[in-house]
């Protein structure tokens, strides 16, 4: 059972924007102990990394930021409805 695979789905925008908060983490925080205190952690985190770095083509694209801000405000627009031009929520989900 230990080896069992688990199989996530994501839409597109929501690996795109993944994608770059995994990279963020990974690469440019100053602070990797206080995000991930366990170093087994890191195991799934380069696994999902290196997935969707194999999968998505956005992230080569020379108009990346552009790309990832329209992800972005999809995926808020998904969650929160109508969102002001600063990416805040107007409203909270219902759940």
């Amino acid at each position: 059972m230990d080896d069992e695979e688990i199989t996530l789905r994501l839409t597109r925008n929501q690996a795109f924007v993944l994608s770059d908060w995994l990279y963020q983490v990974m690469f440019q925080s100053d602070d990797l102990e206080g995000i991930v205190r366990d170093r087994a952690v890191w195991s799934p985190i380069y696994t999902i990394s290196g997935t969707l770095d194999t999968t998505l083509s956005e992230i080569f694209m020379p108009d990346y930021a552009e790309r990832l801000d329209a992800a972005k405000q999809r995926l808020r627009a998904d969650l929160y409805g109508d969102a002001d031009h600063l990416g805040q929520t107007r409203s909270r989900p219902s759940h």
